[in-house]
């Protein structure tokens, strides 16, 4: 059995590796830290040019047509990068919300323009219950409510929303506008500053019901895969980052490298990283296969790219010595991005429950 990608697929991953080294060096990441909504436009540009924003959206709506295999490898390759723009908001969990529950004519009208990178989308999926926030209803084909935090939420045009709709007294997903009247938004400053928040503020806003709501926990364990590919990707930067530091760095005539407690650090993070990659090719396979198995695949690739990514972020700091914690060094991009990554879609205890939960309920076998 091979559990390796294909030819075309790694094809792909170096496209992919190629494009990012000359249009996303650091320079470009650490600029659009200080812009206001955080997006590289001119790399937003590029990734569009080539197709990558439809990657897993079907060719009837203007997609690629590919699948999750291969924006598994595009997300690796995303994660190794650090690229500031909004392609897990839009591509991850806007398009696939559509894809999969949206109604004919709001696919055939958004898909294609989420395809080309003329439309960003985001997710509000709190339904407003966080801290800060005011319970989202939608009633008389109106939304209103606060969500305190939306990732992406200030360069988004669209967003799909979770609600308490008052018809059936139920959560549902909704399509949102966020040019539409009644919106408003306030910046939130996200420790990852590649990442803008927002508040969302929504009063009485004009929204459409998706054609089937039940998506939360199939949209979410897939995001879930995703995000464990860019961790998986921003671990191994961390950990070439660190043997490149660690070779040229000398202390007492020698590289810091050769010192044992160095050489542990390292394999370490080269374990936890191995370990990850491991794990979130079984949750490639199963989202790819739509296996009965990707809720448990899902959470482990969560738990376990987490754990790498933060562990490989920090002892990269400890690596480079008392220079690695300044902000001269790009250590503290990699531990910002982990942190951020760690609680974007649960926090890891969340995600700790969850397994435990989803292996209990396995039919055990004799």
């Amino acid at each position: 059995m091979n559990f390796d990608f294909s030819e075309d697929q790694k094809q792909l991953k170096h496209v992919v590796n190629r494009l990012l080294a000359d249009n996303c060096s650091v320079s470009v990441v650490r600029s659009a830290m200080e812009k206001h909504d955080g997006v590289d436009w001119a790399l937003w540009e590029t990734v569009a040019g080539i197709g990558l924003m439809g990657t897993n959206i079907p060719e009837a709506y203007g997609g690629a047509g590919f699948g999750y295999l291969e924006l598994c490898v595009v997300a690796e390759e995303f994660g190794r990068a650090l690229a500031p723009v909004p392609f897990a908001s839009s591509v991850y969990q806007f398009a696939e919300y559509l894809v999969h529950g949206g109604t004919e004519t709001q696919k055939s009208e958004l898909l294609p323009q989420v395809a080309a990178g003329q439309l960003i989308g985001t997710v509000a999926l709190d339904g407003g219950r966080g801290y800060g926030g005011v319970p989202m209803s939608f009633a008389n084909g109106r939304l209103s409510g606060v969500s305190p935090i939306v990732v992406d939420g200030g360069c988004a045009s669209w967003a799909i929303v979770r609600a308490l709709d008052t018809r059936f007294d139920r959560d549902g997903l909704f399509l949102v506008n966020l040019t539409a009247p009644g919106v408003a938004r306030t910046q939130v400053q996200l420790f990852d500053r590649m990442h803008k928040g927002v508040r969302l503020e929504l009063s009485s806003v004009e929204a459409e019901p998706l054609a089937v709501s039940g998506l939360l926990d199939h949209v979410r364990d897939a995001t879930a895969v995703l995000l464990a590919f860019e961790q998986v990707g921003g671990a191994e930067r961390c950990i070439e980052m660190a043997t490149e530091y660690t070779r040229q760095r000398f202390a007492f005539g020698r590289p810091v490298g050769s010192f044992q407690a160095i050489k542990h650090m390292l394999a370490n993070m080269f374990i936890t990283a191995t370990l990850a990659r491991s794990n979130a090719y079984y949750g490639a396979w199963a989202l790819a296969t739509g296996s009965d198995e990707l809720p448990v695949a899902a959470a482990t690739a969560r738990v376990s790219a987490t754990h790498a990514f933060q562990e490989c972020a920090m002892n990269n700091i400890q690596a480079h010595g008392g220079i690695g914690f300044t902000w001269d060094i790009d250590c503290h991009l990699y531990y910002r991005r982990s942190n951020f990554l760690a609680i974007a879609l649960g926090g890891l205890s969340d995600w700790e429950i969850a397994l435990v939960d989803r292996l209990s309920a396995r039919p055990h076998s004799i």
